[in-house]
């Protein structure tokens, strides 16, 4: 018998259930898969409290590595026995087997383990539009991410380090900027103890910046927007600390006709020939060292709840697994 996370209720990580489910067989264009890993995302607790709404009760989780075990009708380019990955697509990939959309799936190459396949799909596919796509990164550009310590902002270090960028990062503690430091940031900022905006402006000899890549939200927002240059971009990317709530857009104008964005991973992937770009480009530089994934925590899936609350206590760094 097949289990799965569920949940009837938002809430704490105490409403998370470690339950039997029934799985059926694969329908029209869709897979069966057999799950061995799992990645833990800070948009899974955004869905267990109800930050982001649910249809109740739920399943939890958008990203996984596994096994094709039976394909359904329509299926030409998977077949049984396929290792596979995804990130998006339909919520419920905390379970050990599940039925998913063929087209959202894609081949693990050799040289990629599941667990790290499991690691980065969201978040290094995350870090490649963020970096390739919402803001081309150039070489000799500096640039801030947020976070430079989570899983996102440690892929984001390297790559855009590999692409010739400067890297300012923002991080918690000491040991967080010790690990950012090692993944190619240039200047990590200790945001609890520094005025990152001073900072900045200090670095960068007051031209400040092309672009800030922030997913905390709130507590950063508005300081992430005196970080930017004139005609520089502000990509949100999600509220860590929580919503940003509303924003008079005339302060793009009074700050520098500034341009704001809220990208999403579901709309930069949205077709298959998107997907299979940006799994591809990330698996490369995964391969050849350019990017190194930091797994610094695996936990059963059946303690999920566990591990959403080390993720929200701010206990982890870089990506965590769970392991089916």
């Amino acid at each position: 018998m097949a289990h799965a996370i569920r949940f009837e209720k938002p809430g704490s990580p105490d409403v998370l259930s470690w339950q039997q489910v029934q799985v059926g067989k694969p329908g029209q264009g869709q897979v069966r898969l057999r799950q061995t890993a799992v990645g833990l995302n800070y948009i899974d607790t955004y869905h267990r409290s109800g930050l982001y709404q649910l249809p109740m009760p739920s399943g939890l989780g958008s990203e996984g590595a596994g096994i094709v075990e039976e394909v359904g009708p329509g299926v030409a380019s998977l077949k049984a026995g396929d290792r596979v990955a995804y990130a998006g697509g339909p919520i419920g990939s905390y379970s050990d087997e599940r039925v998913m959309p063929a087209d959202r799936l894609v081949p693990v190459p050799d040289g990629i383990t599941d667990q790290q396949a499991a690691a980065m799909m969201l978040k290094g596919m995350t870090a490649w539009y963020l970096i390739r796509r919402t803001h081309p990164v150039k070489r000799g550009e500096t640039i801030l991410i947020h976070a430079a310590a989570g899983g996102v902002g440690l892929i984001v270090c390297q790559w855009a380090k590999h692409l010739g960028a400067t890297v300012i990062g923002t991080v918690g503690d000491e040991e967080k900027a010790s690990l950012a430091r090692r993944n190619g940031c240039d200047y990590p900022i200790l945001y609890k103890h520094e005025d990152f905006v001073a900072t900045v402006a200090e670095i960068t000899k007051g031209k400040k910046l092309p672009v800030v890549y922030d997913s905390v939200g709130k507590d950063t927002f508005y300081k992430s927007l005196d970080c930017l240059a004139p005609l520089g971009l502000m990509a949100s990317f999600g509220q860590s600390s929580g919503p940003v709530g509303p924003v008079d857009i005339g302060i793009l104008a009074a700050k520098g006709s500034l341009f704001l964005t809220r990208p999403t991973l579901n709309t930069y992937t949205a077709t298959r020939e998107d997907l299979l770009t940006a799994a591809h480009e990330l698996f490369e530089v995964v391969k050849n060292g350019a990017v190194k994934l930091a797994i610094n925590q695996t936990y059963p899936l059946r303690d999920a709840a566990r591990a959403h609350r080390d993720l929200e206590g701010r206990k982890t760094t870089g990506s965590t697994v769970l392991v089916v």
